[in-house]
């Protein structure tokens, strides 16, 4: 229960849980004990409050309303704080923040017999207090009650002499407060300690905090009523600030694209609808996915909906490329260049996939981020990487729909159709040479599928060699003994694509059916139809076997949908099923289908 409410809102694996009911050392029965347990705890809850768990692959969700825990209440109070700080109003921030602190108790989850838990889930909370109480110091330090600090911030750097942003506040207060030998005698203890017992010497926010006082020193009243008495936009600057979270930078990680195709204007829009809309439940992050097949544009679209929400982004943009299909990152790599992103010293990132992800949220509770995670392979590479609630945004691309990504707005994006490829085309060679050759020019674009990649190679390619026409490039296409060979130039090209579609397929798990064997025979039949039964025929299996694989390759885009039963292979699709028959020694005899000796 402690797991579940922990996570409400977000699903927690059946592992996960087992890690913590068993404290890191499940037995091998553990999946099928957490079935029972979870079953157990719906009957004790009663009807009512049982179906508020839900059964979300890979485990369960726990449905909670934000004013229903005493941890809702809390990220309710921090986002309302943030809200009023963006806005001016630090008495009423700094009120949130106070009662935001006083709904806690003791040390969290002290009645729960699970060192696991209270070591990954309980620290996050710790780290979520701490986080909480400085930025109530650094909004009390801007409406200048630095003396009423002093006594509370001693009490917390002698329980954490090492958190340097405590200290920084610290002495910042007894500066203020004239104070300032204190201040300086402060920070030299505090270096002993980290060099002695980290090696390290202090942050650069420390030594700013130094020398600030210590330019300061010659003329301490003065200095004093110089920050004593600060212009309203200063104060209200330095309390906004201070979500960014003290020491931490704001990362702005977005990548540079290419100008938006007048043919996603529309999807464009879409897309920045459903990121706008506010999320649906209590520590829920507004997500969305853009799917579609390699070479569509998902990535160009993502983008420049990221940039255009970069202002309502206020604490940063996090970038980062999962790697599709071919070599996907781990959570636990992306984890670490995140954390590091947003200021946490590589040396105090913890080891742990789960502390890692517990500190990630813990850093993005109640900020105002944007994620994007470009060409994710599946939904359990993100989950550990959406940010802690509290206003942030989510937008990922996939060749998959991640169906299984809770609360996501899903956009799938089309190819090109024939207006807008020409169009495309158009803008890179000239659209008067495209005037001159129309039907040369539909005969490249079919065999471009509607994709902008191939569709830019295509225009790139006929830059590159002026004494080309477009009728000499079509004959080029459509006479090539390796079509893809002709869609390349520099480091562009449509089979690195295709190929991170095909290194994604896997055997389906109820039949056995392989995909990728199925695909092969596509292409050693040399025809761009198929339908379930010939495909049955081929493989010497039943046709509802036949038919699971031909979706897995739809799923995977490396065949269209079905119409009238039968499923279709464009020219990229069937050149690239030709090449991975060749490769295979596969060829087709008429009947049956045989390997080449």
């Amino acid at each position: 229960m402690a797991a579940l409410l922990l996570n409400a809102n977000r699903v927690i694996s059946v592992d996960r849980i087992a890690e913590y009911v068993w404290d890191g050392a499940p037995p091998p029965s553990a999946a099928a004990t957490v079935r029972t347990y979870v079953m157990r705890l719906r009957q004790a809850l009663g009807e009512h409050a049982s179906a508020r768990i839900l059964t979300r692959a890979p485990g369960y969700l726990l449905e909670l309303d934000e004013h229903e825990s005493d941890l809702g209440q809390f990220t309710a109070h921090r986002r309302r704080a943030a809200e009023l700080a963006e806005r001016g109003d630090l008495e009423g921030s700094s009120t949130e923040l106070a009662e935001a602190l006083a709904l806690w108790r003791e040390e969290p989850l002290a009645d729960i017999p699970s060192r696991t838990l209270r070591d990954v889930e309980g620290r996050y909370l710790q780290e979520l207090r701490l986080q909480t109480m400085e930025l109530r110091f650094d909004t009390e330090l801007a409406l200048l009650r630095h003396a009423e600090l002093v006594p509370e911030l001693w009490r917390l750097v002698r329980k954490y002499p090492l958190r340097e942003a405590l200290v920084g506040k610290l002495m910042l207060a007894l500066f203020r407060s004239g104070r300032q030998s204190e201040a300086l005698d402060l920070y030299q203890r505090t270096r002993v300690l980290l060099v002695e017992q980290l090696g390290a010497e202090p942050s650069a926010d420390l030594c700013e905090v130094q020398q600030h006082i210590l330019s300061a020193h010659d003329r301490p009243r003065a200095a004093i009523t110089a920050v004593a008495r600060p212009q309203a936009p200063r104060a209200v600057a330095t309390a906004t600030a201070a979500w960014s979270g003290p020491g931490r930078p704001s990362p702005a990680q977005l990548p540079s694209v290419p100008p938006l195709l007048p043919a996603h204007t529309g999807p464009l829009a879409r897309l920045e609808r459903s990121l706008s809309a506010s999320a649906q439940s209590a520590g829920a992050v507004a997500t969305a996915v853009v799917t579609g097949r390699g070479g569509v544009g998902k990535s160009a679209l993502a983008l420049h909906a990221a940039h255009a929400l970069r202002d309502r982004s206020v604490h940063g943009q996090l970038y980062a490329n999962l790697g599709g299909g071919s070599r996907p990152l781990s959570c636990r790599t992306v984890l670490l260049r995140f954390l590091a992103d947003l200021g946490v010293p590589r040396g105090e990132i913890p080891t742990e996939e789960s502390e890692r992800e517990s500190l990630y949220r813990s850093l993005t509770s109640g900020r105002r981020l944007l994620v994007v995670l470009d060409n994710a392979q599946c939904a359990a590479q993100i989950r550990p990487l959406i940010p802690g609630s509290g206003g942030s945004r989510l937008l990922v691309t996939s060749r998959r729909r991640l169906a299984d990504l809770e609360g996501a707005h899903t956009l799938l994006l089309s190819p090109l159709d024939e207006a807008g490829a020409l169009e495309l085309l158009g803008s890179i060679v000239g659209p008067a040479v495209v005037r001159a050759e129309p039907q040369a020019a539909r005969a490249v674009l079919r065999i471009c599928a509607g994709l902008p990649l191939a569709i830019r190679i295509a225009g790139t390619r006929l830059l590159e060699r002026p004494h080309w026409s477009i009728g000499d490039f079509a004959r080029r296409l459509t006479q090539a003994p390796r079509l893809l060979d002709e869609l390349r130039t520099g480091d562009l090209g449509i089979r690195p694509s295709l190929d991170a579609d095909h290194d994604g397929l896997r055997p389906t798990a109820s039949t056995g059916v392989d995909p990728a064997e199925v695909f092969t025979v596509l292409g050693a039949t040399e025809t761009g139809y198929t339908s379930s039964g010939r495909v049955a025929m081929l493989l010497g299996c039943s046709e509802a076997k036949a038919e699971e694989g031909l979706d897995a390759l739809v799923e995977a885009h490396l065949l269209h949908p079905p119409r009238a039963g039968r499923y279709r292979l464009d020219a990229l699709l069937q050149a690239y099923a030709s090449e991975r028959a060749q490769a295979a020694g596969m060829e087709w005899r008429g009947h049956p289908l045989v390997r080449a000796v």
